[in-house]
């Protein structure tokens, strides 16, 4: 049958996670600088033929999600339920209305799933009607009893490991979560599981040995620091800016606002201290500048918020697949004075770029009453970004995508 136009996401977050250690629930941990319901999402918002993404979420965890998430296309996420079985039955019932052809439905914990996965899921589910990823068994695998005995060795040729997502037809798999609930039969540990119990036939489609499922402390430290060597184009860019001053009563640096007898003149909010930092993480990109970003020509940026420039620039870095490692201004002006405020600005532009406040630093210094800025008519600002690409010889369109 033809590929379906209507493909929906199912993505299982409601669970606590408890074998993966301290911390919270594994999925709003970071890792590669990113959380990684975040990275397990992202790869279905951004895909094209995935219209709605439906996250099942733990009710406590309604604000770890929100800022987790942030700036992700997906649908009101519902509750889940006591078992994984359950939450994909809550997340089916939530997506019944939208009446999807096709439905995926992929662990939270599975950050590294790609468009490519996603791709062969939906290809599978509209060839078969059901089907799952698999990679192959590597290790012989040895069945044992309850004493530890080995009681059989099964052959490694017919051995699969599957994955998520697992890809349905959506009227099948849902009536088959709706059976298995009025049946009282809750022991299913993937939704393949449950369909071959409902009596379809589940094929199978290649799947990635990248898109594993994050389950242990170890898998963490091992998967940070594999994506930590993919990093090694290690690059750093330089910043300026200075806006002089004129009528006001504050002046906005590094997205705080200050008090001060005098205002910017500028097109936008005149953030010197963001302008600059923009500026440092464009050129590490070499990805021009802010004004070729943003042009002053543009009525669209007129008093517009430098924090939304910051978080450009930084989502540039993101669809690269880097990471941003350091960010630093230093503030040159006699007054307002910005040691008071050092720490306020650092956790303000560390919650704009999303990096840890421990990789960014504001510093501040004055020109000794010499030039514009001690005879105060303005402010200046230089900064400096440090940036970690994937390596590649290739270069990039102006969408960040690999050329």
């Amino acid at each position: 049958m033809p590929k379906p136009e209507r493909t929906a996401a199912i993505l299982v977050a409601a669970g606590r996670g408890l074998r993966a250690g301290a911390g919270g629930p594994k999925q709003y941990r970071t890792i590669g600088g990113q959380t990684v319901i975040y990275r397990a999402m992202q790869a279905f918002s951004g895909h094209p033929d995935v219209f709605a993404v439906q996250p099942v979420v733990n009710p406590d965890d309604a604000a770890l999600f929100q800022e987790a998430t942030f700036g992700l296309r997906h649908r009101p996420p519902t509750p889940g339920g006591a078992t994984r079985q359950a939450s994909v039955h809550a997340g089916l019932e939530a997506l019944a209305a939208e009446k999807p052809e096709i439905v995926l439905i992929h662990d939270a914990a599975r950050p590294f799933v790609t468009a490519a996965v996603i791709s062969r899921a939906i290809a599978a589910a509209g060839r078969t009607g059901a089907a799952i990823p698999v990679i192959p068994v590597t290790d012989t695998i040895k069945l044992t009893g309850d004493a530890g005995d080995v009681e059989a060795t099964p052959e490694r040729a017919r051995l699969r490991i599957a994955q998520t997502p697992q890809a349905f037809r959506f009227d099948v798999i849902l009536e088959a979560h709706r059976r298995a609930a009025r049946e009282a039969r809750s022991d299913f540990t993937d939704d393949a599981a449950l369909a071959e119990w409902a009596g379809l036939t589940v094929a199978t489609f290649e799947g990635d040995p990248a898109n594993m499922k994050l389950t242990t402390p170890e898998d963490f430290v091992r998967e940070e620091a594999r994506l930590a060597s993919q990093l090694g184009d290690i690059r750093t860019g330089t910043g300026y800016d200075v806006h002089a001053f004129g009528e006001g009563d504050h002046v906005m640096i590094c997205g705080v606002r200050v008090p001060h007898s005098k205002g910017f003149l500028a097109h936008s909010d005149g953030d010197v201290g963001l302008h600059a930092l923009v500026d440092a993480i464009l050129g590490a990109l070499a990805d021009g500048d802010i004004g070729s970003h943003f042009p002053p020509s543009d009525a669209k940026w007129k008093g517009a918020s430098s924090d939304q420039f910051l978080k450009y620039a930084v989502e540039r870095v993101t669809a690269r697949g880097g990471r941003i490692a350091n960010l630093e201004v230093t503030m040159i002006c006699e007054r307002p004075k910005i040691g008071p405020l050092r720490d306020t600005m650092r956790t303000r532009i560390a919650e704009i770029s999303g990096v840890h406040i421990s990789r960014v630093a504001v510093k501040a210094t004055t020109s000794e009453r010499l030039g514009f800025t001690g005879r105060e008519e303005g402010i200046a600002a230089t900064a400096s970004a440090t940036i970690r690409l994937p390596w590649t010889d290739q270069g990039w369109d102006d969408k960040g995508r690999s050329a």
